[in-house]
Parts: structure tokens; C-alpha cells; sequence
């Protein structure tokens, strides 16, 4: 049986609010408060999927499944192959030949910057035991779904998609290991703070991308409680 372990981060975007715009409403009942509300709930329950469905290009949608001949859980995407075939994002050809924890394919990082990245990545790894990978991309020239085996998505994986596509640049997957100790409000003020327009125009994509890995990695770091990541420190 599939369950969900992934928290999503997708900033709001023109586009997908232009596409929840476009959702047919179901019939407004005007008798009861109660069917009101459960009107509201689907209604809310669409949007969210369509936008979600919008914005796949930015975040993966993950789960374990738990096989039958064994307790053994292994990820897999599921809940956004269907968006992916329509659009034909899986490119393999487009991942790196060797192992890399830091894939630019947009060319928004140099050289030096890729690697001060993924020593940064290294760090991050062995003293906190989470897993961060960074993938540039300006959709749809992106690997897609071909990174789920090339980084070995686990639990404990944040995947961080940089993509300016759809305004802003910031976009995270999360495992469930790492939602049970970052609160999602940091993912959406990291957004708000490093991926806003307005700062990657004027800083650049790479900034942007740097600073949020900086962030990521200070908030990983601070011990687990009710005000760990409170706040997106400064860079």
C-alpha cells in the first residue's frame, strides 16, 4: 500500500492560479452550512491537485511502497507520471555521467560555484545525515523523472529544484524524515525571501540558488525543537 512521505513546496504562480481559475465549480448548494463547507473542501482539494499537477516540472511527488515479500519501503514517484507523459519530461540523457549531488543544466552556476556547492552538500551529509540535491533547470529542458534513480531519492532527501519558469525560483521536495524536523513554514519563507523575482534578476539565478543552500544548511543544523528554523538566516 502506497503512502505519502513528501511535504510540497510550489510557490504560487501565475500559472497555476491562472489554472485553478479555470476549474469547474460543482453545483453551489444554498441549503445547508454543512454541504457548504464540503463543497469549499473540494473545491480547495481541486485547485490544489491542478496546481500541484501545473508545477510537476518543480517538485517530485514521491512515496514508499512496501512490497509483499518483503518489509523493505522503496521510493517511488507516483501521482505525477501521468502529468509527465503528457508532457514527455524524462531526459536522461541530460544527467551528468558521473555522480554529481549538483546538476546545472540551465548553466546558472560556473564551475567553482558547482563545486563549492556540492562540498557545502558533503558537509551537510555527514553531520546531519540528510541528503540535499540540487537540480538548475529552465523547463522543459530538464531531466525530469530521471533523477529519482541517479540521486536515489529517499526519505531523507531534499530535493532542491531551481526553475524560474514560473516566477519563482525556489522550488523543494521534501522527504518525510526530514518534514518531521524542519517545519514546512521554512520552505515557504526560504521561497519568499531567495526566490522572489525581484531578488534573482537582480542578483542572479546562481545567487539565489547559493543562498538557499546556505539556509538549507544552517536550519539542518540547528538542533530539532519548537523554534528550529524559525527564521531564513541572512548570507
Amino acid at each position: 500500500m502506497a503512502n505519502f512521505l513528501s511535504y510540497h513546496h510550489l510557490p504560487f504562480s501565475s500559472l497555476a492560479a491562472k489554472a485553478s481559475l479555470q476549474l469547474s465549480s460543482p453545483q453551489f448548494p444554498t441549503k445547508r452550512l454543512a454541504s457548504f463547507g464540503n463543497w469549499i473542501d473540494h473545491f480547495r482539494s481541486k485547485s490544489v491537485n491542478l496546481a500541484l499537477s501545473s508545477a510537476l516540472a518543480l517538485g517530485l511527488s514521491l512515496t514508499f511502497t512496501e512490497t509483499e515479500d518483503s518489509k523493505e519501503k522503496k521510493p517511488n514517484f507516483v501521482g505525477v507520471e501521468f502529468a509527465e507523459a503528457k508532457v514527455g519530461v524524462n531526459k536522461p540523457e541530460l544527467l551528468p555521467k558521473e555522480f554529481s549531488p549538483v546538476i546545472d543544466v540551465a548553466g546558472f552556476l560556473s564551475d567553482g560555484q558547482e563545486k563549492r556547492l556540492a562540498q557545502e552538500i558533503a558537509n551537510i551529509e555527514k553531520d546531519t545525515g540528510f541528503k540535499l540535491r540540487v537540480l538548475a533547470q529552465n523547463y522543459p529542458d530538464t531531466p525530469g523523472l530521471a533523477i529519482r534513480d541517479f540521486w536515489q531519492v529517499d526519505d531523507r532527501t531534499i530535493v532542491f529544484v531551481a526553475d524560474p519558469t514560473f516566477g519563482n525560483i525556489l522550488n523543494f521536495n521534501v522527504g518525510a524524515s526530514v518534514d518531521l524536523d524542519i517545519p514546512r513554514s521554512f520552505w515557504s519563507r526560504l521561497a519568499g525571501k531567495y526566490g522572489n523575482m525581484f531578488y534573482w534578476k537582480e542578483k542572479g539565478e546562481d545567487a539565489s540558488v547559493e543562498a538557499a543552500v546556505m539556509a538549507i544548511s544552517n536550519c539542518l543544523r540547528e538542533p530539532v525543537g519548537p523554534n528550529n528554523c524559525s527564521e531564513v538566516h541572512e548570507v
